[in-house]
């Protein structure tokens, strides 16, 4: 009966460890919950449910409130493109938007 050597086993084990760190990398994570964009009483409510951490999302210019109903972190940023530092929002809880016009329009970025 062969026997396997230490050396390969260890081969084994170290090619499995690689194989499962490579399939795990990159792996966007998602908020638990949803973040909540309140426009006026004529529009109906946006909703972004499990949004991905990482991920830039432009804000209508009408944008009146946003509720972080998540587990992490959201960020406002002054621009469309989440490109400058933000005010954060932390979970369960809100943002309201300056009067329309002196400045945006606005992102959100998650995480």
């Amino acid at each position: 009966m062969p026997r396997s050597s230490p050396v390969l086993a260890s081969l084994s084990a170290a090619v499995m460890t690689g194989a499962l760190v490579l399939s795990t990398a990159g792996t966007a994570h998602a908020a638990t919950g949803e973040v909540v964009i309140y426009k006026s009483e004529v529009q109906p409510l946006e909703t972004y449910r499990n949004p991905p951490t990482g991920e830039c999302y432009a804000l209508p210019g009408t944008v009146h409130i946003l509720l972080n109903q998540t587990d992490v972190e959201v960020t406002i940023h002054s621009n469309p493109n989440c490109l400058f530092p933000g005010i954060p929002v932390q979970p369960n809880h809100g943002w309201h938007a300056p009067p329309s016009g002196i400045t945006g329009p606005f992102s959100f970025s998650v995480g």
